[in-house]
């Protein structure tokens, strides 16, 4: 017979999400809204991919940046909200081992993707309003394709230690994960090893990655309103800010969903902790399903685009 000590020891092949452990009756409440956000963002997003595809006006470095922003929104969205679903609707709680780190891979990466996309189209935008007649030799199609190549690999090789260290450590005979998500905080708590150097990873990359981007995407900002505030001529400035407010405002509401969700991860012994478990579905949903729907509707090229789509269908 195995002593207790093995037994304690034995290895973990999977792993069992809990979602709103303190309020399970949530789940049927909340799996009628989500589902419709869930296909909102996906049909928004896949349209906005296909008008952009489609109409050859669109062919242009700022939109393929917002095509990128698309593909990092769905991929976001399939590698969370499907199995959130699972979870309300069938109960499959359980996820593999590989599955788990594979997920929380992809949502440290392509948070900070989104990140740093949202870095690049600022930038896009500060070249396109204070240095206008060089924007055509800097803001090129090769350089959307250098841009896209360094936030895919920046943050993938700064994301990927979070799931590898998580990974390595030992889990004991305790698999239930009271998220409905495989962060690392969640998963890593499970562990008998010390997990001080992977909070630490995850906390110092985090911010330094999130952080680098928001301070850019600020002095960027800032000599863009220099530039429109030195502007004279009539009609002149709004229209100059109009250029960049569809931009300006997914960067807002993403910050704000990101800093309320640190918040409330902060006070979690002030709150109950299903509070955070939901504003981090939510997180993975709601920008996804507003960024194609807010550009679509303040951007005249794209509503355009949209409208000649829907009518050749």
């Amino acid at each position: 017979m195995a002593s207790p000590s093995n037994y304690s020891t034995a290895p973990v092949s999977e792993f069992l999400l809990i979602c709103f452990p303190n309020y399970q009756s949530w789940q049927h409440w909340l799996s009628l809204p989500l589902s419709l956000l869930f296909l909102l963002a996906m049909g928004a997003n896949a349209t906005l991919l296909i008008t952009i595809r489609l109409e050859a006006s669109l062919h242009e470095p700022m939109y393929y940046l917002l095509s990128l922003l698309s593909l990092l929104d769905i991929v976001l969205c399939l590698t969370v909200i499907p199995k959130v679903l699972a979870i309300f609707w069938f109960d499959l709680r359980s996820i593999s081992f590989s599955a788990c780190f594979l997920q929380m891979f992809i949502m440290n990466s392509f948070l900070t993707m989104e990140s740093c996309t949202f870095m690049v189209m600022a930038y896009d935008r500060y070249v396109a309003i204070c240095h206008p007649l060089r924007y055509p030799s800097i803001i090129t199609d090769q350089f959307v394709v250098r841009a896209a190549i360094f936030i895919v690999a920046r943050n993938s090789i700064f994301s990927l230690p979070v799931p590898v260290l998580s990974s390595r450590l030992r889990y004991c005979a305790e698999n239930i994960i009271k998220n409905c998500i495989c962060t690392n905080l969640s998963v890593s708590k499970l562990s008998c090893d010390d997990i001080t150097f992977n909070r630490l990873y995850q906390f110092v990359a985090g911010w330094t990655l999130l952080g680098s981007d928001l301070i850019l995407i600020v002095l960027s900002y800032s000599f863009i309103l220099k530039a429109v505030l030195r502007i004279k001529a009539e009609g002149a400035t709004a229209k100059a800010l109009s250029t960049c407010g569809s931009h300006f405002i997914l960067i807002l509401f993403f910050s704000t969903v990101l800093l309320v969700l640190v918040i409330t991860n902060l006070a979690r012994k002030r709150i109950p902790p299903d509070v955070p478990i939901l504003l981090n579905i939510l997180h993975h949903l709601i920008p996804p399903a507003l960024n194609p729907i807010v550009y679509g509707v303040r951007t005249k090229e794209i509503n355009q685009g949209i409208q000649k789509l829907l009518r050749r269908l």
